[in-house]
């Protein structure tokens, strides 16, 4: 079940965290790796060096150039970061205690993704709000920072610790999640049509969508559930086209 956890590392500067990440993938049985528009190269000496026993890891890495291609096929994507503050990090923010237990619970339906950031300022807020919580590890104000290998490590064995425990309950068939592509898609379908409905305008636009985003990802839906969304964004589509022909004919009639 863990093995279908993926990590995703997004525009890792030093080859030595890539291998170092692929050593802590190896120990705690994951697999699959995927760099995100990497600047270290996953054949750099130091990156097999730190590797060690996990160089078929680093060999079996897939390069990707956008975080959407890495996290296609995934069902729950989460975040890592050290900074929490700001508006549209502001969502389903928690410690590994917090998140993983139902992230363990989603590795048995399919690939889900755990996502790292670059060594110089983690990941971007927009690529934050794009994910479905962002997990936090608590360490001291003073010196808050984590180097990204580390990270991983932490978040990894905290991981397996709650598969392992899960392992050892009775397993309640899960229902399936949409992959990430396909809810994205109904992100973008929605978008459109509430703005078409000026449910979304003006400068709070981005920010109300990022609120719709969160407030249906906590769910979790379904390929079923996902389909209703485009059904649902079609009939605003039609509503507000309706709309807009009768606020038309209205403007001819007083043209009249």
């Amino acid at each position: 079940m863990i093995a279908n956890c993926r990590v995703v590392l997004v525009r890792t500067h030093y080859p030595g965290n890539i291998g170092s990440a692929a050593r802590a993938m190896k120990n705690f049985g994951l697999h699959d790796l995927v760099l995100v528009d990497p600047i270290a190269s996953v054949v750099a000496h130091e990156a097999r060096m730190l590797a060690t026993n996990g160089v078929d890891i680093l060999d079996a890495a897939r390069i990707v150039a956008t975080f959407e291609e890495a996290v296609a096929d995934c069902g729950v994507v989460i975040a890592t970061g050290g900074e929490v503050l700001g508006t549209k990090r502001e969502t389903v923010i928690g410690t590994p205690s917090d998140l993983l237990p139902a992230f363990a619970e989603a590795l048995t339906t399919g690939p889900c993704a755990i996502v790292f950031g670059p060594e110089p300022h983690g990941l971007s807020t927009d690529e934050i709000s794009r994910c479905h919580s962002l997990l936090h590890l608590p360490t001291d104000p003073a010196y808050s920072s984590l180097n990204l290998s580390l990270s991983v490590g932490i978040c990894l064995y905290e991981l397996h610790n709650h598969v392992a425990r899960l392992s050892e309950t009775p397993m309640v068939v899960r229902r399936p999640i949409a992959p990430y592509v396909d809810l994205d898609r109904a992100f973008v379908h929605l978008e459109d049509s509430l703005t078409a409905m000026q449910f979304l305008y003006g400068q709070n636009a981005k920010l109300l969508m990022h609120a719709v985003r969160h407030l249906i990802g906590r769910a979790q839906p379904t390929p079923q559930e996902v389909k209703m969304l485009h059904g649902l964004a079609r009939q605003l589509d039609y509503i507000a086209d309706r709309f807009q022909k009768a606020e038309t004919l209205l403007a001819r009639g007083k043209d009249l």
